[in-house]
């Protein structure tokens, strides 16, 4: 096996699968990158850790022999980031030696047999989404921070898919906050649903420009994203997604609207102050007044602050995690956002005051905080 490829379109392409590495894999082939030169001078990378697999395909100079190999991806990584942009020179022979020939030198090291590494997962009788790469990486943007990270709890580590022929959903929840992320301009061929996993919606958002096309397969278990010259297989969280709809409260007559980056700014300013354990601040909403405080009793901090407010209900005092409150401040785009309550006991909804893409709709639900007297 021999063959000739560009050192930085190498490192690029290895770079953008090497975070499907993990560290000290329980199965050591797993360390390596799996290389495949075929017909047409194309040169296939794979990298996987059994439950997520992810392969790049792309052009290379010259290809004199084809076959497989495995080639260690520490070791090799740690050469191209010191190379200069040259054309490499990859020998293989049938002991699975590697000899890396450039301009002024070489480097050897041992490869494996490709037939000890695993086989990726077949995906037949699937059904088929085709989205744009855009919607993809807003939807992981708008809800991925809100997956929990229990493993008691899998089923809420992921982000929750819904697809029906009239559009598209995204939930992810950690049971204190929640958010629904919805589309009306992408629509699946039938009903049905699965949950993503937190490492592969990573992996996506890293890699996907925006401009592209993805073409996303499912069947009971698995789900692959296939887009621009790169494939990636995970497998689907397993169990049955909580009931969501049931913590959204339906009916919320207090309605709050605030500037969003002057808020953000505020609760940020008074979370200093606030309980480390905790992180409570308390918001108390009186006529066009909002009064932002935080306390911790242990260290004798006080913060409290006021600005001016838009508000429709009656006069109330609630406390929310400052924390949750900051991401979702962050990941809400429009200048103003409205925030719907019922009672200082229940969950408060965050949502874009104006609407800026008809196709879009956003709902943040966070749960409130027992308010210390």
């Amino acid at each position: 096996m021999k063959f000739v490829v560009s050192s930085t379109s190498l490192l690029k392409n290895l770079q953008s699968i090497s975070g499907v590495l993990v560290v000290n894999s329980t199965l050591p082939i797993l360390d390596n990158f799996l290389f495949s030169v075929e017909d047409g001078n194309v040169l296939t990378v794979s990298a996987s850790d059994m439950e997520t697999t992810m392969t790049t395909s792309f052009s290379i100079e010259e290809a004199a022999d084809f076959g497989k190999v495995c080639i260690p991806a520490k070791i090799l990584l740690e050469v191209l980031k010191n190379l200069p942009e040259q054309p490499l020179t990859f020998t293989v022979d049938e002991n699975f030696h590697i000899e890396i020939a450039y301009t002024n030198g070489k480097s050897q090291m041992s490869g494996y047999d490709s037939d000890h590494y695993p086989r990726f997962p077949k995906i037949d009788s699937t059904d088929h989404i085709v989205l744009e790469g855009g919607v993809i990486a807003e939807a992981i943007n708008k809800t991925l921070f809100a997956a929990g990270n229990d493993e008691l709890r899998p089923t809420m580590n992921g982000v929750f898919c819904q697809l029906s022929t009239e559009d598209i959903t995204f939930v992810a929840t950690d049971a204190h906050k929640l958010v629904k992320y919805r589309r009306t301009d992408s629509q699946g061929n039938t009903i049905s649903s699965f949950i993503l996993p937190r490492k592969a919606l990573n992996l996506l958002k890293a890699n996907l420009k925006g401009e592209e096309e993805v073409k996303l397969e499912y069947n009971e278990t698995n789900a692959v994203f296939t887009f621009n010259d790169t494939t990636l297989t995970c497998r689907l969280v397993e169990g049955k997604y909580p009931n969501y709809e049931a913590v959204i409260p339906k009916e919320n007559p207090n309605v709050l609207t605030v500037d969003r980056l002057s808020f953000l700014s505020c609760v940020k300013r008074v979370a200093i102050f606030a309980n480390k354990t905790t992180n409570q601040i308390n918001l108390k909403i009186a006529g066009s007044e909002l009064s932002i405080s935080a306390e911790d009793i242990d260290f004798s901090n006080a913060s409290n602050e006021r600005m001016t407010c838009s508000y429709e209900g009656e006069d109330m005092e609630i406390a929310f995690n400052s924390r949750f409150l900051v991401e979702m401040l962050n990941n809400l785009a429009s200048n103003d956002i409205k925030i719907m309550m019922s009672q200082p006991n229940r969950a408060g909804i965050l949502m874009p005051s104006e609407i800026e893409n008809e196709s879009e709709d956003v709902l943040m639900l966070i749960m409130p905080l027992m308010i210390n007297r």
